[in-house]
């Protein structure tokens, strides 16, 4: 070859390869993006993992604090789906039309579903080249029994996730979990082809799921950028954990609620993400503790440990996926909490009963799918039992840990789940991104929100965030801030942060919080630098620093959809409203839409029956909403459930034999009762049916979450012959 031309191909072939090197760096600088994860669990408090001043073993958790940034004044909106809706779109949860849970209460801020005035991360990252993944809890549509495809609107794989493993609604047994997703198909734990396990439990298949996506995203797509959601409902009640975790915590809790709470609170203030100027380690009320069944109780907690712990195991073997596909130091990760600890009664009513020797109820077959927050029994036949003696943890058990646990998870600060003082909003948030940390293992002050997270994922991922989406339609602007800045010990500049949830109301700006409990409850003043266990209502020092930020809260509450105030469901033809009068039989079973609509009504019941023992006559609902007529220790009760609270009557009056019973309540909560000519029975309840039951109505038993203080069905001994319920006009 001549030297002329094997110069020129010389030339050309390092042309070629120079120009292959440059499209590689640009395609390398275009996708140095980083990778984004974020993990979220359910229903825990601001101190119940390591990092943040727990005794139970996070060490995965830990090890992002000691590399990253904790904040130590972050805040969710105290409520699962609320939070779930502004994490996703880094809106108030009212914009996004989910200001309460999943029903339609007939205004747009109180929707029950995912508006498409929203967009979610996952469609503006997708829009901007990400690769997008969900594992876990969804929440975010009241559609749970889609009838269609087009039913599945508001499903993840519609609001810009690639791949989804999870759960539709927001809670469920952990070894047989309802609405059990792939994508957008139901399945059986027991035989979905794709997750086969020996055991199956839902903390651990999130987790898995997540690190396979994080590896098939690696072997597949591994040129592109990713976004995670991996929304675990570990601690959510049932309290539900493997026996070898459950072992670990044995004892652990012996030395009682004030000990346990009292060394949070110690060792919180050395890892300093609290201050002993600002708090105060109030004392528990007896009230709160459990005495006569400490033994249960203790249990519980133990069980609550096992379940965070196995959630940081799934934790570690994200992590070891992302360090094994070389993805670990260009990814942040942010772990945050849903609301505060959770002090709701589900599955703590009266005495539970014993497990069976044996399967007393016919195994269910492998693809079956479970249709009930709480099964009414487990895969291989023993009935869910509830109730105090029950000890948590396996299938067989629903329980929550309640009041005097969640004052600890808390700890120091007020109220619970639901609330929007600081118990009930405050959530640790660990950042986490090697590539661009300058401030591993240090502590982050500044107030931050849920609605900070969609900021934060667009400044990170440079994308977009539209004007426009779904057809054109506009798009409310971000509310929050990207976090970014605090990496590297930058400031952000806001107004002010505002809470509503059940007419519970908060505004927060510097210092300074306004709250207040309920729709009608008077505004408290709080320093939040010198008070953030609330403690000191500052309101009538300073009667215009109360003024100024209660109309900053009126207008944001005006042009948030927050108004009108905690509204009713929404009442629509899927209720049956119209209908006054029912008449029913032993073993009868109305669903929630076809029976007595009792919403905000009184209501007569008349039955007349052959008791000869203790179990239910009658009961509509369950453990949230709900009343219930039955018969215990021969005497009858009426039980009411509103919230989550149960309030109980015992008439005193003896049944037993051919019984005639009326029973009406009045809609300013009065009952009357009288049975076969004995003096009649009047009492008072605190409220009447507030919601619409979700349960159905049941003669004769109550297999679902029990209304009154009984296990999960509690069957009469006996037969009801014939039950009337007349439903008073609303």
């Amino acid at each position: 070859m001549p030297l002329s031309r094997s110069l020129t191909v010389c030339v050309t072939l390092v042309g070629i390869a120079f120009t292959a090197l440059l499209a590689s760096a640009h395609r390398v600088a275009a996708d140095d993006r980083p990778n984004i994860i974020y993990i979220m669990s359910d229903d825990m408090g601001y101190s119940d993992i390591g990092c943040y001043g727990s005794e139970i073993d996070t060490p995965n958790l830990n090890r992002l604090a000691d590399n990253g940034l904790r904040f130590t004044q972050f805040y969710n909106t105290a409520r699962c789906c609320p939070t779930r809706a502004s994490l996703l779109t880094g809106l108030y949860p009212h914009q996004a039309g989910i200001g309460h849970m999943m029903q339609d209460r007939g205004h747009d801020g109180y929707r029950g579903d995912l508006n498409r005035q929203s967009v979610t991360i996952a469609e503006v990252l997708k829009a901007a080249g990400y690769r997008t993944y969900m594992s876990g809890k969804w929440h975010v549509t009241k559609t749970t029994a889609p009838q269609n495809e087009a039913d599945k609107h508001n499903w993840p794989r519609q609001r810009g996730f690639d791949r989804f493993y999870g759960t539709i609604h927001g809670a469920g047994s952990f070894f047989d979990p309802n609405t059990l997703t792939r994508d957008n198909q139901f399945i059986s734990p027991i035989t979905d082809p794709l997750y086969p396990t020996e055991q199956y439990y839902y903390t651990d298949a999130i987790a898995d799921h997540a690190s396979r996506y994080i590896q098939d995203h690696h072997q597949q797509t591994g040129d592109q950028p990713f976004f995670l959601y991996v929304s675990f409902t570990a601690a959510h009640w049932p309290m539900h954990a493997k026996p070898a975790d459950i072992a670990k915590y044995r004892g652990k809790y012996d030395a009682g609620y004030d000990a346990i709470r009292d060394a949070r609170y110690q060792r919180m203030l050395e890892l300093g993400v609290i201050d002993a100027a600002s708090t105060v380690n109030w004392p528990i009320p007896a009230a709160w503790k459990e005495t006569k069944d400490w033994e249960w109780d203790k249990r519980n907690m133990e069980v609550y440990a096992a379940m965070i712990d196995s959630m940081d195991q799934g934790i570690g073997r994200i992590l070891e996926t992302l360090q094994a596909t070389g993805q670990y130091e260009n990814t942040l990760i942010c772990f945050l909490q849903d609301n505060g600890g959770c002090a709701e009664t589900y599955g703590r009513g009266g005495q539970g009963p014993q497990r069976a020797d044996k399967p007393s109820l016919p195994r269910l077959p492998d693809d079956y799918l479970q249709p009930d927050m709480q099964p009414k029994q487990t895969r291989d036949g023993y009935p869910v039992r509830t109730g105090k003696g029950v000890m948590a943890g396996p299938a067989d058990t629903y329980i929550g840990y309640g009041r005097g646990w969640a004052t600890v998870s808390n700890t120091p600060f007020r109220e619970y789940k639901h609330w929007v003082h600081e118990g009930g909003i405050s959530t640790p948030l660990i950042m986490h991104w090697p590539a661009k940390m300058s401030r591993g293992g240090e502590l982050e002050s500044t107030p931050g929100h849920l609605i900070d997270l969609m900021a934060t994922a667009v400044d990170a991922a440079e994308a977009a965030y539209p004007q426009t989406f779904h057809d054109d339609q506009p798009i409310k602007p971000m509310e929050g801030k990207s976090l970014l800045p605090t990496l590297a010990g930058e400031p952000i500049e806001r107004d002010a942060i505002y809470w509503e949830h059940e007419g519970n109301r908060a505004v927060r700006m510097g210092d300074f919080k306004l709250v207040a409990k309920g729709a009608k409850g008077r505004w408290e003043l709080y320093n939040i630098a010198t008070d953030r266990s609330e403690q000191q209502d500052l309101s009538e020092q300073y009667p215009q620093r109360v003024a100024q930020l209660a109309a900053m809260w009126d207008a944001y509450a005006r042009r948030a959809n927050v108004l009108p105030l905690n509204p009713r469901v929404k009442r629509s033809e899927e209720f049956n409203t119209k209908q006054r009068r029912f008449e029913l039989k032993h073993g009868d079973q109305v669903s929630r839409n076809q029976g007595p609509y009792v919403q905000q009504r009184g209501f007569n019941v008349a039955v007349t029956a052959d008791i000869q023992g203790d179990g239910v006559l009658v009961a509509q609902g369950g453990t949230s909403h709900g009343w219930s007529l039955y018969v215990r220790n021969g005497k009858l009760r009426f039980a009411l459930t509103a919230h989550g609270k149960r309030s109980t009557l015992d008439t005193k009056l003896a049944v037993s034999g051919p019984s005639d019973i009326q029973a009406a309540l009045a809609k300013d909560g009065r009952l009357s009762v009288t049975v076969s000519g004995q003096p009649p029975f009047v009492g008072e309840l605190p409220s009447i049916v507030v919601e619409q039951p979700l349960d159905e109505l049941q003669v004769g038993r109550d297999d679902k979450g029990p209304v009154g203080d009984y296990p999960v069905g509690f069957p009469l001994k006996g037969t009801v012959k014939r039950v009337v319920i007349e439903v008073d006009h609303g």
